[in-house]
């Protein structure tokens, strides 16, 4: 999908901006390519930065509930320094690199119904323009794959995907927002566990999991969430279905403190941080895992993917018109 915009800060008769993603999803903390192309207007104009600045639709949550928002979470100056002559055609090449924590927006070629999006920015003669918005397609690194597809074989299945602002505490978090995965339990915890919830922050180095659990509460205990830490290299040759296995049984057996002062047992070396330090597992919403609007879908990832089904009536196709639907209304908002 992309837009041709004219430069509006100049009106008619500025260049125009086109800019083209290459094919195929790209990487967490891997590159991105593509060209900017543009074109002259009816005059010439001195091009002074060409910038890329990656944005993301995130929730928020707040006293009065939740809203959604666009987030930027990096910037890239990728060319500029030049005339464009009346007329001219210009194809200005870029590769940039993709911070560690990006979100995956898809599995197997499956939309996850995470939206990212690519700006590009123009800044001519001191006038500066967003001129053009492209969704961003962000495949899983082989780590987190292999988790998923673990996850799958075990007989859990996906719910829905969402981006929360805030930040987790006790974690080399750097992005103002983390993705959350939610993933509906086997038949072998369905009596104990209402969802799972999982989250990778990448970095360098490889992969810290973050799982939590909404834990059905028995006769004299009410439900509460148990909440545990991983760390995976990027390279790791592991038997990933009896890893997850275990990570799961560790979540799940996990005795958390009853009471209303404690979400979590004593002993647990992330007691009290909370999936999100902006809320702190203390003083947040209990339905603080919903997806909002648009975010949650369920798709069809195929035998190889996390097992899913439909959820809510929506399925794959009505992602791909969501998400269109969001750019599209950017560009509106921005004309």
């Amino acid at each position: 999908m992309v837009f041709k915009r004219l430069l509006g800060s100049l009106g008619v008769g500025g260049p125009t901006v086109d800019t083209i993603l290459d094919p195929g999803p790209a990487r967490p903390g891997g590159t991105l390519t593509g060209q900017v192309r543009l074109e002259g207007g009816k005059a010439d104009f001195d091009i002074e930065h060409i910038t890329l600045e990656l944005i993301a639709r995130v929730e928020a949550e707040h006293a009065h509930g939740e809203s959604e928002g666009v987030v930027a979470f990096d910037r890239f100056t990728v060319g500029g320094g030049f005339r464009l002559a009346e007329g001219e055609q210009r194809s200005v090449p870029f590769s940039v690199t993709l911070p560690w924590e990006t979100p995956i927006t898809e599995l197997h070629g499956q939309a996850l119904g995470i939206v990212l999006g690519v700006r590009t920015e123009l800044s001519v003669a001191g006038a500066k323009d967003k001129g053009d918005l492209d969704p961003l397609t962000v495949g899983p690194l082989p780590a987190q794959e292999a988790i998923l597809e673990a996850l799958g074989r075990l007989g859990f299945g996906f719910k829905s995907a969402d981006l929360e602002y805030g930040r987790i505490g006790g974690t080399g978090q750097q992005l103002p927002f983390y993705q959350e995965i939610e993933i509906t339990p086997s038949p072998q915890y369905a009596h104990r566990v209402n969802e799972i919830e999982v989250t990778f922050l990448a970095n360098p180095a490889g992969l810290e999991v973050v799982l939590e659990a909404d834990k059905r509460g028995g006769f004299f205990s009410g439900g509460h969430d148990a909440l545990t830490r991983f760390t995976v290299g990027h390279q790791d040759a592991r038997d990933w279905d009896a890893e997850v296995d275990g990570w799961i049984r560790q979540l799940v057996e996990h005795r958390a403190s009853q009471g209303s002062h404690g979400a979590y047992g004593h002993g647990d070396p992330y007691a009290g941080q909370g999936h999100g330090g902006h809320y702190g597992h203390g003083d947040h919403h209990d339905d603080h895992r919903r997806s909002g609007p648009g975010m949650g879908t369920a798709v069809a990832a195929g035998a190889a993917g996390l097992a899913v089904g439909v959820v809510g009536g929506m399925v794959a196709g009505e992602v791909v018109d969501e998400v269109g639907d969001f750019f599209e209304g950017d560009e509106e908002d921005e004309g």
